[in-house]
């Protein structure tokens, strides 16, 4: 059973006009989880907002405040690239609470999978601020309260765009491994390959920073040669993934090549790394409404065992130079589970 936790709300968030993170976002997500789920094998779950205590595992008291005015006063530009409106900060707080429900559902037995279509995104948002269209960063806060709970958390991204937030939150942290396959260079400029913890988290993150045109093939081999061993050492209880697609070689924000049945075989992996009643995806990114769609239903249909390969999977793009690199940087870490 999926269990997809989404709310008519997170339509209301309006990060401006023109603006590529549009409320079609989440139809075209919806389009897809239809295409690629049948009826009764998903189920609807109500996200609840997340609480301030929540929030302030990886967010500070001053900016939640901050936050919190700017959007009931009316809203406006955060930064040059990142909006609100009045009705974003109900949206955002239920975007950084629906993980944290589907977690909790699945450990109740309610499914056997979750997908958070929730806007807006999240991953960019660092402690102290938004950026890169997020306010909140939903799946940090989902990996904080695991964390915190005595889990271990392996976050994957595969958002074209590097996660900054995300990295910056667990770059200490032992307990929680993000990796991150993204376009470089490309906003925000982050994630390097020689980015890789500190600390307590030396060796728990792990970024692939990807020429423009890298294609399926690169992707797996990232996971299979670098990502698999990692994670077998680092045992994670649960898998978070940064949804994000666009990464599809029509994303009209990005230049990597990936299609819809690429989706299939990345999630595909991702589920051969998470225990049972362990996977919760989040949507990040994702700005070609088609894209978005068939996308979107590569990934549910994978997760339900009757995969739908929309497009032919791609190959023989660049990028396996940078795999290899990550492999010998990483090659021995992170530390096994104790």
């Amino acid at each position: 059973m999926l269990l997809v936790a989404t709310d008519a709300r997170f339509e209301a968030h309006d990060a401006g006009r023109s603006h590529p993170e549009r409320p079609a976002r989440v139809r075209a997500v919806l389009a897809g989880l239809d295409a690629g789920s049948p009826p009764d094998a998903r189920h609807r779950l109500e996200p609840r907002p997340a609480t301030r205590a929540e929030l302030e595992r990886v967010h500070s008291a001053a900016y939640l405040d901050y936050l919190e005015r700017f959007c009931l006063e009316g809203g406006g530009h955060l930064d040059a690239d990142t909006g609100a409106s009045a009705a974003s900060w109900d949206a955002a707080l239920l975007a950084a609470g629906s993980g944290l429900e589907a977690s909790d559902a699945l450990e109740r037995g309610d499914g056997d999978f979750a997908f958070c279509a929730v806007r807006p995104p999240g991953h960019h948002a660092v402690a102290e601020r938004a950026m890169g269209f997020c306010l909140l960063n939903n799946v940090a806060v989902t990996a904080a309260a695991l964390r915190d709970r005595g889990e271990r958390v392996l976050i994957v991204d595969w958002d074209a765009h590097h996660g900054n937030g995300t990295q910056d939150i667990f770059y200490g942290d032992g307990a929680v491994m993000y990796v991150s396959m993204h376009e470089w260079p490309l906003y925000p400029g982050t994630g390097r390959l020689t980015d890789a913890g500190t600390g307590a988290g030396a060796g728990t993150t792990v970024n692939f920073p990807l020429p423009a045109g890298a294609t399926g093939d690169v992707y797996l081999d990232a996971i299979d040669n670098v990502v698999e061993p990692l994670a077998e050492r680092f045992a994670p209880t649960w898998v978070l993934v940064s949804a994000g697609y666009d990464a599809h070689r029509a994303d009209p924000l990005t230049g990597l090549g990936l299609s819809a049945g690429d989706y299939v075989d990345l999630t595909a992996r991702i589920m051969a790394l998470a225990p049972p009643r362990r996977l919760v995806l989040f949507l990040e990114g994702g700005y070609d409404l088609d894209a978005l769609r068939v996308s979107t239903a590569a990934t549910v249909s994978t997760l339900l065992g009757r995969p739908e390969r929309l497009e032919p999977a791609t190959a023989n793009g660049p990028g396996r130079r940078v795999v290899d690199a990550a492999r010998d940087l990483h090659a021995g870490e992170p530390k096994a589970a104790s």
